[in-house]
């Protein structure tokens, strides 16, 4: 199976846990990694590159680096080219990088973000670079904060209410205006699921052996295939509409605060031998708060905010206005200085 194929099979869950019997990518205490990106981010967090490259359909760039402690920035729709493929995942996928620290992810995208003849999405330039803007300086914003899920029926863990709490106090006493809101969040989910199957779908023809692939992947495959040209073209537009709804909520505020994730890292095996039914009702939970921002294009990121009483990491995401990664990249980087993101010690192997 080739590299789009691993890529097909993992990115139809945040996760990634196998359904037939491959080795997961691991954390401890026997905990998963977030995925599909999951495997990037371990080894990100762990020191062995500065940064890796991911995609982010509904989650893919900011779920892992919650769970591996992280930033992870999803750009603006169209901010860098998927060349020599016109979109990924249609309005849904961009791609960036996931990184251990604010500064490394702002100059990898100095480096790649642009557009080609070749992109059916393009994002304007910047009034300056994301490495100026990581660099501050910072001015006095206004943030709303809000733990309501997007996904009606969510339950947060209270970890991570009281993270984006203490993250709230901490952004006030760094000078900011900061205020609890609530988000008239519009409903995403028609605009979301034809793009993702449609997605897999389309990824399946880049497959060379596509009879490697996993049950669960042709479970998807099979169940999206009404997902096609005209559909998908509708769920576009539809997601046009959600995306002109949400840019209201930034008519009170600078920037959302909001979870990453709702629940802890889940422990490894949740989704042995699961379905597509299964893995996506399981999925629920972890793309909650991230998915709606693919529909709509935004800028978010994945911030570390702490360790949690489980010993693993705690993250909260920071939503910006259309085109405002230079809007969120100072304020991500303040909150970095001001609350280092305590790390183990690398141990050799040798």
């Amino acid at each position: 199976m080739n590299r789009l194929g691993s890529r097909a099979r993992s990115a139809s869950s945040p996760s990634t846990s196998s359904s037939c019997g491959r080795p997961p990518t691991r954390g401890p205490p026997r905990r998963a990694r977030g995925g599909p990106r999951g495997g990037a981010a371990a080894g990100g967090a762990a020191g062995l590159a500065p940064a890796a490259l991911g995609g982010d359909g509904g989650g893919s760039i900011r779920i892992p680096s919650a769970c591996c402690g992280l930033f992870g920035l999803k750009p603006q729709r169209g901010r860098v080219p998927i060349a020599p493929n016109e979109h990924l995942w249609w309005a849904l996928g961009v791609a960036g990088p996931l990184t251990r620290g604010v500064l490394d992810s702002a100059v990898v995208y100095d480096v790649i973000r642009g557009a080609t003849r070749t992109d059916r999405f393009r994002a304007p330039d910047p009034d300056l670079s994301f490495e100026a803007a990581a660099r501050g300086p910072v001015r006095p914003m206004r943030i709303g904060y809000s733990t309501k899920s997007p996904i009606p029926l969510v339950k947060l863990d209270p970890q991570h209410v009281r993270a984006v709490r203490d993250t709230a106090i901490l952004l006030a006493e760094l000078g900011h205006t900061v205020t609890e809101i609530d988000p008239e969040y519009p409903d995403s989910t028609h605009a979301f699921f034809p793009q993702f199957f449609a997605g897999v779908r389309a990824e399946l023809a880049e497959v060379d052996h596509p009879e490697l692939l996993e049950r669960r992947t042709r479970q998807t495959v099979a169940l999206g295939a009404w997902a096609r040209g005209p559909v998908v073209e509708w769920a576009i537009r539809r997601g046009e509409a959600v995306r002109r709804k949400a840019d209201k909520i930034f008519t009170e505020c600078d920037l959302l605060l909001t979870p990453t994730i709702a629940i802890r890292p889940p422990r490894l095996g949740v989704l042995d031998g699961a379905n597509t039914a299964r893995a996506q009702l399981a999925s629920v939970p972890m793309v909650a708060y991230t998915a709606i921002w693919n529909v709509t294009g935004h800028p978010a990121a994945s911030v570390p905010a702490g360790v949690g009483d489980d010993g693993l990491p705690l993250a909260v995401q920071l939503v910006g206005p259309t085109n405002g990664e230079t809007t969120i990249l100072p304020i991500a980087a303040q909150l970095e200085q001001a609350r280092p993101h305590p790390r183990p010690a690398l141990r050799s192997t040798r």
